[in-house]
């Protein structure tokens, strides 16, 4: 089930539309105190929750949905662009956020990876996108069969992208889980690493098709993993 706390009503509308037909059950709250009565209910699976809310500071309903619902991941709408990643997600406790306008598919997409990111990584051993197949137990990968060459460095970043697919992964985040730096020598490390898996991976690798640059952020994996 999906907790939806979102005063305006089209947008109700759309992310009620979006979530059923993906197979979810969805609450609503439409203000803070709709929002507090739904923290006396069941945990749901993700709470989509927009800062602005009538009667209610939004910032204050996050930090009640951490409380009440510590490992619920909370996805935030909010219309303040100019608010960075980190500070706002730092000050709310929240996982994630959307702005305004968002696009219905790539928010779907956000609480996908949000609820495979609470249930962990999948305890799968080879993944397929596209005509790429990787199997991580074997360390083999092939591309349209053949097979291709990878540094244990290149397939530890490809498994940790495919874990987190659809999620905006920092240079920072990455070097952290792929290289285990706690000093950063260079960001560019990263940039290299990324450059040389499109080369290998893509079929256009200066038009990546999976492993996407997020201008000013970082990285994502998109597409459809098997």
């Amino acid at each position: 089930m999906i907790l939806v706390i979102e005063d305006d009503p089209g947008i109700q509308k759309v992310l009620h539309r979006l979530f059923i037909t993906d197979g979810f059950q969805v609450r609503a709250a439409h203000d803070g105190k709709e929002a507090q009565e739904a923290m006396k209910g069941p945990a749901p699976e993700v709470v989509i929750l927009d800062l602005m809310l009538p009667g209610a500071s939004g910032k204050d309903i996050c930090k009640s949905l951490k409380r009440t619902f510590p490992n619920v991941p909370v996805i935030v709408l909010s219309a303040v662009s100019e608010v960075s990643d980190k500070v706002l997600l730092l000050e709310l406790g929240a996982d994630d956020y959307v702005t305004k306008p968002f696009s219905p598919r790539e928010l779907l997409a956000r609480v996908q990876a949000a609820i495979r990111r609470v249930a962990g990584p999948r305890p799968v051993k080879a993944y397929s996108f596209g005509a790429v197949t990787v199997d991580f137990l074997k360390m083999e990968a092939k591309r349209d069969g053949e097979s291709i060459t990878l540094t244990a460095h290149e397939f530890r970043l490809l498994k940790f992208m495919l874990e987190n697919a659809e999620r905006v992964l920092s240079r920072e985040e990455l070097l952290n889980h792929v290289w285990g730096y706690s000093c950063y020598p260079s960001t560019r490390t990263v940039d290299n690493q990324i450059l040389k898996l499109r080369q290998k991976l893509e079929v256009d690798p200066s038009n990546p098709k999976y492993i996407r640059t997020m201008h000013g952020m970082g990285y994502k994996f998109v597409g459809q993993i098997q």
